[in-house]
Formats: structure tokens, C-alpha cells, sequence
């Protein structure tokens, strides 16, 4: 009989497929138990995953009518803080995609699981392109035509042309055929990668701003609307990096 130490290794390594496993069932000792119900549970969260993978891949071939055609996602990332650019991203992701299991919206995975994630998109990818839109053309343009021109010139910025272009939640006024997808970084893999290389991009952006400006935590809340950001701004007043249209920021300004 396999030690509990034994059985945990085997189990790391395995398949679901080996001789062994059937007897592991029948085994009454509870550590046993506890390690074969707590790998059961793996696997099928694994395959929950493996199917999820699956369906987006199919989402994103689904508006292609050549085999061979390419598919870039596009999302952004930023577009609610009261400091910091808004980060836009696309991505042409390659046919074959399992190292990208488990790829969600960003907003559903850790941080830690997001870089690595965002190392082995751009290891998986045909093409990708990040861009940074500044706070100065947020305050110009307002924050949807700002994130659109910044879409605009990600999509622009690939060096492989795609022949569709899938987007969360907005049109975009380029001469590729382009789909406006509601809840697309849920649905579809190639946005969901385009939104993690925006996210991890622009977290790494405001921990470097943390780094100037150390009193206002950007490295803690990325410079959303908290109420300890809130009353930083309102003691140290906004920094360069504060979108002077955005509320409250336009009404402490009047007031200094």
C-alpha cells in the first residue's frame, strides 16, 4: 500500500488514467480520502477551464469565414481612475492556444496570476500592441473618444494586420472589419488576452508612479476614486497625473 506521502507525488503527476488510481478509490484511510477528494476537485475545476478555453476559442473563429483568417482582440484598462492613462491593447493570438487555459477577464484573476498570464500571451501571439493614452488627452477628448483613439491606434500599431478585430464594448473607425462585443472579455480569448496586457501594463505603470508620488498609495488602489485617494487629493492637491474633469478632482480645484 502507497505511504500518504507516496500518493501525494503520484497524484501531482497524474493523468487520471493510471491503474493505480482505481485502487487509490478504495482506499478507507482518511488522509488518503482527504488527498483523493481534494484531486478530484482539481480536475474537474481543470476541465471546467479546458472547456471554457474551448468556447472562447470558438467565439473568436465564429466571425472568421476563412480558416486561415486572423482575429485581434481589443480592450482597455483605466478608464474609471481619477489619475493614470488609460491603457489599450490588442492582440492576434496564434491557432494553438492550451498554455492560455485558464485566461479569463482580468478582473477575475490575482495579480500574480495576470503577469504570468500576460508573459505567455505575448509568447502565444501573432502580434500585440499596448497603448498608453495620456491624462492630457483624456481631459481633451473626454474618456470614450480618448479610450477609442486609444483602441484605434493599438489596433494600428500591430505588426500583422488582422482581418477581424473583436472589441469590448465599442466600434472603432478603421477599414478592418471590426465587432463591438458586450462583455467581450468574457467571451471571447483574444479580448481577454488584449485585457490582461492592458491591465499588467498599467499596474506596472502606476507602481512607477507610486515611486514619484509616494503619499497618494497608487501602487495600492491604481489611482481609482478610493476614499483614502480622495483624501490625498484633497490634502496634497492632484498631481499632473489627476484628470482635472473628472469628479471630484474639478471640484477641489475650485476650491484652492
Amino acid at each position: 500500500m502507497l505511504s500518504l506521502k507516496e500518493i501525494k507525488n503520484k497524484l501531482e503527476q497524474s493523468t487520471g488514467s493510471e491503474d493505480w488510481i482505481t485502487e487509490l478509490e478504495q482506499d478507507e484511510r482518511i488522509g488518503a480520502r482527504k488527498l483523493w477528494t481534494s484531486w478530484k476537485r482539481k480536475q474537474q475545476l481543470l476541465q471546467l477551464e479546458r472547456q471554457s478555453h474551448e468556447q472562447k476559442v470558438v467565439f473568436d473563429r465564429s466571425y472568421c469565414s476563412l480558416e486561415n483568417e486572423l482575429v485581434a482582440g481589443v480592450d482597455e484598462a483605466g478608464r474609471g481612475p481619477l489619475a493614470g492613462p488609460v491603457v489599450t491593447a490588442a492582440v492576434i493570438l496564434q491557432n494553438v492556444t492550451e498554455e492560455l487555459i485558464g485566461l479569463d477577464d482580468s478582473k477575475q484573476l490575482s495579480r500574480n496570476k495576470r503577469q504570468e498570464l500576460a508573459i505567455a500571451i505575448k509568447r502565444n501571439a501573432v502580434a500585440y500592441s499596448i497603448h498608453f493614452q495620456s491624462v492630457e488627452k483624456i481631459d481633451q477628448l473626454n474618456i470614450y473618444e480618448a479610450t477609442k483613439q486609444s483602441m484605434t491606434e493599438a489596433v494600428l500599431s500591430l505588426k500583422t494586420r488582422p482581418n477581424v478585430v473583436l472589441v469590448d464594448a465599442m466600434n472603432l473607425p478603421i477599414d478592418i472589419k471590426v465587432h463591438s462585443i458586450i462583455k467581450g472579455d468574457a467571451q471571447s480569448l483574444a479580448i481577454a488576452a488584449a485585457s490582461i496586457l492592458a491591465k499588467t501594463a498599467r499596474d506596472e505603470y502606476m507602481d512607477q508612479l507610486h515611486e514619484q508620488f509616494p503619499m497618494y498609495l497608487f501602487n495600492k488602489h491604481a489611482g481609482y476614486g478610493t476614499k483614502l485617494h480622495v483624501e490625498m487629493i484633497e490634502k496634497f492637491g492632484p498631481t499632473e497625473h489627476h484628470r482635472k474633469t473628472f469628479k471630484p478632482i474639478k471640484s477641489i480645484l475650485r476650491m484652492r
